[in-house]
């Protein structure tokens, strides 16, 4: 319990020098850094994705098997020390994560726009739930934590989720998924290897078509039984055409929406935040994409919408203002949208009893 305090305080702490017009204190739980803008990182991640390859085949079997023999701290920090500060602008990891914290690929606010949206995005409406990587390997179905603590084991028809279906060690599911409590249902937002195979390196557009397929041969993995006592639901990914954006926000869901994420085509399923998964709330799309969407429940602004906006409409304005002037000042590239989430999940108005509950109890928990 210490431990989990100490990293809940941890993650609170940094949001506080780096966010001025932060709304809430859930919102503000981010990291802010200088340096680039997030249209260059985004084209050179995509660069440097392509000239490095990371083990991934022997991470992902670390996973399912929690085995970390062999794993050297020395030559991690050696490989983080030669890499070049070219590399650290663009916030890209030099190393895979050991153990269960920090394995999930986290989004940041959608700032700057993408020219190419309609072309090399999709966008993918989630539920509100908690963050959770689930790793089904030798016979059990594990859920962790994104700081990596583990809050759940329990029988599962993914393959290799139990043990009648655990044939071989070679068998076994890395998944991202959002827990929704109320529901049972884990809704699995991407996927990072099925049946032992890791497509870590795959680019967005074959993993989402690659969970699609192999979800709908699992069956009664959307059903609750007594071997499977939590659903297991795939989330539809759309296209951003203008077009495809408004019919998505007029659609009725199964699930309490809690906000888009935007993933460009072709980023690899990177662990820690990336410019290449953008994060909107549904009434923040007018304003940010520029577009004219219907009146829907979605579209709605919550009281607390005008903060939110605001925050990411100053941090526009700064970012045009500096480039006018040639530089970035310090104080502009704090704010140049360049911050992970650390949750996805819609806070309730700060008088009712839900937002003071929602105000010390974040996705981490």
């Amino acid at each position: 319990m210490e431990e989990l305090s100490a990293a809940l305080a941890a993650g609170v702490a940094l949001a506080g020098p780096n966010s001025p017009a932060a709304p809430h204190p859930r919102l503000a739980a981010y990291k802010a850094r200088g340096g680039l803008g997030q249209a260059e990182r985004r084209q050179r991640l995509l660069r440097l994705q392509r000239e490095r390859r990371l083990d991934y085949v022997n991470h992902a079997r670390r996973l399912a098997d929690d085995d970390w023999a062999g794993v050297d701290s020395g030559d991690e920090e050696k490989e983080g020390e030669d890499a070049g500060e070219e590399e650290m602008d663009v916030d890209v990891g030099h190393r895979l994560p050991r153990r269960y914290g920090n394995q999930l690929m986290l989004s940041e606010w959608l700032v700057d726009v993408p020219l190419d949206l309609e072309q090399e995005w999709v966008v993918v409406v989630c539920p509100i739930g908690k963050r959770s990587l689930v790793v089904a390997s030798r016979g059990t179905t594990a859920a962790y934590t994104k700081s990596g603590f583990c809050v759940n084991r329990f029988p599962s028809l993914l393959p290799g989720g139990n043990r009648h279906n655990s044939t071989s060690e070679k068998v076994y599911c890395i998944l991202d998924c959002i827990y929704n409590e109320v529901q049972q249902t884990y809704y699995i937002l991407d996927v990072m290897c099925w049946r032992g195979h890791p497509i870590y390196d795959c680019q967005t557009d074959f993993r989402f078509f690659w969970l699609s397929s192999k979800i709908q041969e699992e069956e009664g993995l959307g059903e609750k039984s007594r071997i499977n006592p939590y659903k297991f639901v795939g989330l539809r990914n759309f296209p951003c055409s203008s077009d495809s954006l408004c019919k998505v926000l007029a659609m009725d869901f199964p699930f309490k929406v809690d906000g888009l994420l935007f993933y460009h085509k072709q980023t690899h399923y990177t662990p820690g935040s990336t410019p290449l998964v953008g994060w909107l709330r549904p009434y923040m799309v007018p304003e940010i994409l520029g577009l004219a969407v219907p009146a829907t429940v979605l579209t709605a602004k919550p009281d607390y919408a005008g903060h939110q906006l605001q925050q990411i409409i100053e941090s526009k304005k700064n970012k045009k203002l500096a480039a006018e002037k040639g530089h970035l000042s310090s104080a502009v590239a704090a704010r140049n949208g360049h911050y992970e989430l650390e949750h996805l999940s819609t806070p309730q108005p700060a008088n009712s009893p839900e937002g003071r509950d929602e105000a010390v109890s974040q996705m981490e928990n």
